[in-house]
């Protein structure tokens, strides 16, 4: 429900609104628009998400740019041509963030064990990540009625109203636009300056010698990171930089007192190799176990969602003005049908035709979690790594146990986590585009076409970057240390029989308890301790620049908040710059 001139309307309300006049809605212009702004943002995710191992969303942004393209340029006024385009454009970054989370590992298992696999090329990541995509979108149409029509008054999906918000704004979209295309200028031309004249370096760690503290301080110079810690705000980053500082400055110095090889690591100068080789699996124990706490919690949600869709999922009330509005439920289940057997069929997912069918079981089950979850919490908020990593500890398990181990039973985990891990975001992407048509009136089956439109091109698209952001920099480097699918790599070899130091886990695992028990969010803390110091001190500097601006406005963030906007167009700059380079270090 929405308040409009003090009144009260509901979402019957909205579609006889709607239904005053149509509008255009699923024009070739959209579409063509659509379609850049989700390879557009999609390629800057993958890129920054590779880099910290964070996305942002971008449903607003690509809401206000197709604001000012349509409006101020095309001088085409139809808000729902507008609503359209970033339905179809916002698809690209919840592509990207499945993918980027869990693919490179394969291409680090071929870094370090090239007679045990090969290096994947552009086709096998193309088809992962369309069935992903589809299977994601497929799943979230029965969805919509029990989720976004039937609780549209306990579910708020702050994304979807704050696009909402923008789009009805149309008189400021044009400002707005050009807000998101000076940040997007501005932080190119600082990557630019230090990713490829190299003026100003990229980054500084310095080495904090002291009598009883020996580790690491530093910053990165990156636009991106800013802009990162502007929008998850002061609380978040605060948290990350805690995180960063107690892996540095409390964590480093412990173990290199305690450990004598990380002790000669440290007199040799190399402080990365103690991070790498012992903080990190530290902070990747508390990852993994602030992803299982998240899943323990949400247990009565998820369950009260999956009575929810099984009651009501793809009924239709023949008296309810919204019935009949998705996509027929026969060619839905068709559809399921088809890429079902289609995942049995590649080879990029070596599964046989049951481990398709739970594929798709666990789909649903994560893409129900997954619409719900942003609809109470919101994008940022919803815990995909958490049921990654439950995907793929199921799924190394069972592979384990019917005797399929070694390259191929870690192929197939990453290929099932990274099937189930896009699924999740799509479907939470597809909640929120879904609950912004419910307010402004737009056809859900429309949409429900274009979320399809965008996971095609972005899936077209997703694996080229990761080819060749690889070849360029090679996945683990400074460049693009892949954090996410670094640590599925580690659980998978864990779980497969590799050889890990669980002590630094269990460590780990139990520091996140800790953290939870003192009601302290785990996951940003876990990340910080994971990421590079340099990663942390920016993005709190970015938050911090959040907490100043809020308190001298001394008012809450709205959707029009140019900070956030500018925010947002500094992350696809350097995000699109780095491609660039990426392709100028590739080829040249």
């Amino acid at each position: 429900m929405k308040q409009t001139d003090g009144n009260l309307q509901t979402g019957k309300d909205v579609l006889a609104e709607a239904n005053r006049g149509r509008e255009k809605e699923l024009t070739v212009t959209a579409i063509v628009l659509g379609v850049l702004l989700a390879i557009v943002f999609g390629a800057a995710n993958a890129y920054l998400g590779l880099r910290v191992g964070l996305t942002v969303s971008a449903s607003v942004p690509a809401a206000v740019i197709s604001m000012g393209v349509l409006r101020f340029v095309l001088r085409r006024d139809s808000i729902l041509e507008n609503n359209m385009v970033q339905t179809i454009g916002s698809a690209g970054e919840s592509l990207a963030a499945g993918a980027i989370f869990t693919l490179p590992a394969l291409y680090l298992w071929a870094q370090e064990r090239p007679t045990e696999f090969l290096t994947p090329g552009l086709l096998p990541v193309t088809l992962i990540a369309l069935a992903g995509g589809t299977l994601g979108v497929l799943l979230m149409i029965p969805l919509r009625r029990p989720l976004i029509v039937e609780e549209e008054k306990t579910l708020i999906y702050p994304e979807g109203r704050a696009c909402a918000d923008v789009l009805r704004a149309g008189e400021a979209g044009g400002k707005h636009a050009k807000t998101v295309f000076i940040g997007l200028g501005a932080a190119a031309l600082v990557k630019f300056i230090t990713g490829w004249l190299k003026w100003i370096p990229e980054s500084f760690l310095w080495p904090v010698h002291g009598r009883w503290v020996r580790g690491a301080m530093g910053l990165d110079i990156s636009p991106a990171l800013i802009g990162v810690g502007y929008v998850v705000g002061p609380k978040v980053s605060s948290f990350l930089f805690a995180g960063g500082f107690l892996g540095w400055m409390v964590l480093m110095p412990i173990i290199i007192a305690r450990i004598p090889e990380a002790a000669a690591m440290w007199d040799a100068g190399n402080v990365k190799g103690v991070w790498m080789n012992y903080v990190r699996y530290v902070g990747a124990g508390a990852i993994a176990m602030g992803g299982f706490l998240s899943l323990v919690r949400s247990m009565p949600l998820f369950a009260r969602t999956f009575k929810a869709s099984m009651r009501k999922g793809g009924e239709a009330d023949e008296k309810d003005a919204d019935a009949g509005r998705d996509l027929p439920m026969r060619l839905v289940l068709g559809g399921l049908a088809c890429v079902i057997v289609f995942i049995w069929a590649v080879p990029a997912v070596p599964v046989s035709f049951v481990g398709a069918l739970l594929i798709a079981l666990f789909g649903f089950f994560f893409a129900a979690v997954s619409a719900r979850m942003v609809g109470l919490v919101g994008s940022s908020n919803n815990p995909i790594s958490g049921m990654t990593i439950a995907t793929l500890v199921v799924a190394a398990l069972v592979l384990k146990t019917c005797g399929t181990v070694g390259a191929a039973g870690m192929v197939a985990s990453i290929a099932i986590g990274s099937v189930v891990c896009i699924v999740a975001g799509i479907a939470g992407d597809t909640a929120q585009d879904l609950k912004t048509g419910r307010l402004l009136g737009a056809t859900p089956w429309k949409q429900q076409v274009g979320e399809f439109i965008g996971v095609i091109a972005s899936a077209a698209v997703i694996g080229g970057v990761l080819v060749l952001l690889h070849k360029a920099w090679g996945f683990g480097s400074d460049a693009i240390s892949a954090p996410q699918a670094t640590l599925m790599k580690v659980i998978v070899e864990g779980i497969m029989g590799g050889s890990l130091p669980w002590n630094l886990l269990a460590i780990g695992a139990g520091l996140a308890i800790v953290l939870a028990l003192c009601r302290i969010p785990v996951m940003p803390v876990a990340i910080g301790i994971y990421l590079p110091i340099k990663l942390s001190v920016t993005i709190f500097l970015g938050g911090l620049l959040k907490g100043i601006v809020d308190y001298r406005r001394g008012t809450q963030e709205t959707s029009e908040d140019f900070g956030t906007l500018f925010s947002a167009g500094m992350i696809a700059g350097e995000g699109l710059c780095g491609i660039l380079l990426a392709i100028l270090a590739a080829f040249l």
